[in-house]
This record gives C-alpha cells, sequence and structure tokens, in this order.
C-alpha cells in the first residue's frame, strides 16, 4: 500500500508532463510545444475546410467544428509569438483531439527544417494564430512552409486562421510590409501609398483566390481600407476582387462545397464588401467609387462562397468613396 501511494501520483504526474510537454528548442529559428499525444491513432479522416477568425476571443462552438472536421486528430498551430498555451486550451477546454503541436517561428531558416516540414506535413488540421502577418510572408513564402500548407489544403485537410493568421489567407493578402500598419483613412487617400502593402502568390485557397481578408473589422474601422486594398488589386488586374472582413470573436466557417457558417461569442459580423465596376483615382491618388455594396452576415446568415449568394443577411447597403472619405455606411444591428 505504500508503495503504491509513491507511485501512483507519480505516474499522474508523469501523464500530465507527457500530455503538455515543454518547449524544445529546434535547431533553427523556431520552438516546439506539444499537448496530448503525437502518437494516438486519429479517430477519423479530415476534411475540407475553411476557418476564418477575426481575432480576440475564440468560439467554442466554432472550434468543435474544426475539431470534428480535422477528423478529432493531429492539430498543428503555426505562429511567430507567445507560446504554446492554445495548444493546452484546445486539449483541455475543447477536447477531442488527439494531440496539438505547436511551432513558434523566429526566423526564416525554420521553414527549411527538415523537422518542421514533417511536423506540418503530419498534421491533420493547421491553424494560423494571430500576430504579425508580415513575419508569416517573411518567414514562408517562398519556402517549403508555403509548399507544404497549400498541400495540406489541397489534400482535403481544413486549415484555419485569426488576425494575422486570415490576414494572410486571401488570394491577395494585406502583408503589413511598411514600418506602420495603414488605417482607413490613410489607405483610402492613396490606395497605391507606400503602406499598403498587398501580397499574391502565396497561399492557394478555395473560394478565397478573389478575395482580400482582413480583420478585428468594425473594432478598428477597416471598411475604409478593406475597400482601399480593393481598390488597388482591381487597378492591378484583377476585376473580380472583392472583400471579406470579419469582426473580433467572431469566425466564418466555411464547409468543404463553399457554404458557410457564422459564429461569435459577442455581436459581431462578417462583411462581405463588393465595391461596383472600377476604382477611380484623383490627382494625388485619392479614391473615388460610387457604389460599394455591403452585405452583413450574422449567426443566422448563410453565404455560398462560389456565388457570394447571402442567405438572411444581417443588413445590406451600399456606401461610397468621394475624394478618400467613406460615406453612407451601412449600420449593423446591436
Amino acid at each position: 500500500m505504500r508503495l503504491n501511494s509513491i507511485l501512483l501520483p507519480a505516474l499522474a504526474l508523469l501523464l500530465l508532463w507527457l500530455l503538455h510537454a515543454p518547449a524544445t528548442q529546434g535547431d533553427e529559428g523556431y520552438v516546439y510545444y506539444v499537448s496530448g499525444d503525437v502518437t494516438a491513432a486519429a479517430p477519423a479522416e479530415p476534411s475540407p475546410a475553411l476557418m476564418l477568425m477575426g481575432g480576440a476571443d475564440w468560439s467554442r462552438d466554432a472550434w468543435h467544428w474544426f475539431v470534428e472536421r480535422a477528423g478529432h486528430g493531429h492539430i498543428v498551430i503555426l505562429r511567430a509569438s507567445s507560446d504554446g498555451s492554445d495548444g493546452d486550451w484546445i486539449v483541455d477546454e475543447i477536447g477531442g483531439v488527439a494531440s496539438v503541436q505547436t511551432l513558434v517561428f523566429s526566423d526564416r531558416s525554420a521553414a527549411f527544417d527538415t523537422r518542421v516540414q514533417e511536423i506540418i506535413a503530419g498534421a491533420d488540421g493547421i491553424f494560423i494564430a494571430g500576430g504579425d502577418q508580415s513575419k508569416y510572408v517573411r518567414f514562408w513564402q517562398d519556402t517549403p512552409v508555403e509548399t507544404a500548407l497549400n498541400a495540406h489544403v489541397r489534400e482535403g485537410r481544413p486549415l484555419g486562421g485569426t488576425s494575422a493568421g486570415l490576414a494572410i489567407m486571401g488570394g491577395t493578402g494585406y502583408g503589413a510590409l511598411a514600418e506602420q500598419a495603414v488605417a482607413s483613412a490613410e489607405a483610402l487617400s492613396d490606395p497605391h501609398g507606400p503602406k499598403v502593402t498587398l501580397v499574391s502568390d502565396f497561399l492557394d485557397l478555395p473560394f478565397l483566390e478573389h478575395v482580400i481578408t482582413d480583420t478585428h473589422f468594425s473594432e478598428r474601422g477597416r471598411l475604409g481600407r478593406l475597400i482601399a486594398f480593393i481598390a488597388q488589386a482591381r487597378s492591378n488586374g484583377d476585376a473580380r476582387m472583392i472583400g471579406l472582413g470579419v469582426d473580433e470573436d467572431s469566425t466564418l466557417a466555411v464547409e468543404a462545397d463553399g457554404t458557410a457558417r457564422f459564429f461569435t461569442t459577442s455581436d459581431g459580423h462578417a462583411w462581405l464588401v463588393e465595391p461596383q465596376g472600377a476604382p477611380a483615382f484623383r490627382p494625388g491618388g485619392a479614391l473615388d467609387w460610387p457604389a460599394v455594396h455591403i452585405t452583413g452576415i450574422g449567426p443566422d446568415s448563410r453565404i455560398d462562397l462560389t456565388t457570394l449568394e447571402v442567405a438572411d443577411p444581417a443588413f445590406t447597403g451600399t456606401a461610397r468613396v468621394e475624394g478618400g472619405s467613406l460615406v453612407n455606411v451601412p449600420e449593423p444591428p446591436h
């Protein structure tokens, strides 16, 4: 009995340590964390899906949806700041996963590390965390990580992103490559200005080829800059470009067929932004756009990203841009 009283607590501590292993430093430019059992078999096959999160609070319902699309298997979180605590949260609070591995990048060299490539290749679902999307562009574009991410999606496995992670998921994305991020007023005053740094030829995701995403949308007043991003992209030759903004605490969950539902833990929305016709630019660069159709997506809405049709929209309206000023913006319900 005395031996059991010593061994059982020791075994419990060992099990806890195995489920939440401490970080290990990679050989080059990354730190690795793991929660759960990376050797466990996944209960089901993953299925195609995209989880588009606007930042701040993570919806538990959205995460349950994503875990199911990942076949309750092995999740890999990619980030360039913070630590592996989100993996612990998913294992402990969401549950139903075999493991969560987190790779925290600090240098582009990590993208060429064979261990990093093997971890990404073995993922049943991948989630790109928030932070600074310029690091994702600088660390991953034109590297084996970019190749692995595109292969992951092409092979029918789910991909998600929040905040900076979502910002790089569009066919064209705001790379935030200038020293300071651009706000709406400055972007509208010159959509081709030095801070409006758009990135293409990065991630190749279904339904998002002609979409620019933006995050923390209402909370940081980003409608104007998203319109400016679309203006630059269209003037550069993509006449089909539109925008999709996602508010904080909110998630657009896209199924394999392109239909999507919306989750939020507050009163957030997703914003479908469709300017009509071509943009015009005044001397000095200020934008004119007489009609920008906006459709709000809420918990009762459904959107088909193949047709851009929204059933039961939360709100609709048509704004305009005059000399770099945004006018007549529709008000979402509260």
